[in-house]
């Protein structure tokens, strides 16, 4: 069985939603969801997002065939995941937790709104549809395949209104309380983030003992199971290391710590346990980054890794900076200006 992504004009008439599922099952698929994306038109029918269940004997094409064969025009038909099955007034009000906690997140919490992901300006093709948002003082590039429709468009405009309204509350304070006691992740996960100290350096050696080799090797440019006590000493002795741990604060799962290279540049560098990945959490230890190197009067973040982890350049970009890169001395490094950190947006 593979989900699929349909997209109908239906209209407002009695019986015509009996219609499109009788269309849909006679094809020999499963409808699984159902709401609406699009505002009503001029002959009153609206736009209907399905999730479809389509058998792997069946063609898409015939289950697009029937449902027009019933008079109802389907506008959009693609692959979707098992992720967006779930309830979309749950994954909002996560959502809205999610910026509540962290203003910062906002461009991230309307990308995964609106199934879209943040992209480059001018950015085409895998992304066929491309959308401009104001977040603050700084624009954010939303592209997905298919096109944003306006009822979308204000649901991500009420979580920016909460975003803006968030940073309008009072004075920025300090970076001891400004790190945020508990971060929600993208699965409804949460950690807590705060300075590291030097009674930390237990949760850190057991982090990086758990880590792959790749990711080791990627924020310490060596795949080494343990960090040497000079090492420990030197991300814990001073505050300008950020910890992400477990909410029980047993263990911690992520870091990002920042040094100052220089009167107008500080390197970062960031690591998130491989079972915390693709969570957010690395978008967020970055955020933090900025945060820190902003306080130290910096303009720029910047970074040095193996040539082949471009995953670097991904987080500054979705934390909302624009890294440029260059290979020099075999190695990548990155820079990214500070003009218009996330935590200001």
């Amino acid at each position: 069985m593979a989900l699929w992504r349909v997209h109908v004009e239906l209209e407002d008439r009695p019986g015509r939603l009996g219609e499109l599922a009788t269309a849909v099952g006679r094809s020999g698929c499963n409808i699984l969801s159902l709401h609406v994306v699009g505002e009503p038109a001029d002959d009153g029918s609206v736009t209907d997002e399905l999730l479809v269940k389509i058998p792997e004997s069946v063609e898409p094409a015939s289950m697009v065939a029937s449902v027009e064969q019933a008079g109802i025009p389907c506008t959009l038909l693609v692959r979707a995941d098992a992720t967006e099955l779930a309830d979309t007034a749950t994954t909002a009000l996560a959502l809205a937790r999610m910026v509540a906690a962290d203003p910062g997140s906002a461009p991230q919490a309307v990308a995964t709104l609106l199934r879209a992901r943040i992209v480059e300006p001018g950015t085409a093709a895998p992304d066929g549809h491309v959308h401009t948002l104001r977040v603050g003082a700084a624009q954010v590039y939303l592209g997905r395949a298919w096109a944003f429709t306006a009822t979308e468009l204000s649901r991500a405009a009420a979580l920016l209104e909460l975003s803006a309204q968030l940073s309008m509350t009072g004075p920025r304070p300090s970076s001891a309380g400004r790190i945020d006691p508990i971060l929600l992740l993208r699965d409804g996960s949460e950690v807590r983030l705060r300075l590291a100290t030097p009674a930390d350096v237990p949760l850190i050696a057991a982090m990086h003992a758990r880590c792959s080799p790749e990711s080791r090797s990627a924020r310490f440019l060596s795949a080494a199971p343990r960090l040497e006590p000079e090492e420990l000493e030197r991300l814990t002795g001073t505050p300008r290391t950020v910890l992400a741990l477990t909410v029980d604060g047993g263990s911690a799962v992520g870091m990002v710590d920042v040094e100052r290279t220089g009167a107008s540049a500080a390197a970062f560098a960031v690591i998130v346990e491989d079972a915390w990945q693709e969570r957010g959490l690395g978008t967020a230890l970055v955020r933090r980054a900025a945060d820190l190197a902003a306080e130290l009067g910096v303009g720029e973040l910047t970074a040095t890794t193996h040539t082949q982890n471009m995953k670097v350049t991904k987080l500054l970009r979705r934390a909302g900076l624009r890294p440029t890169a260059e290979i020099a001395g075999g190695m990548l490094r990155v820079r990214a200006p500070l003009t218009a950190t996330p935590a200001h947006l």
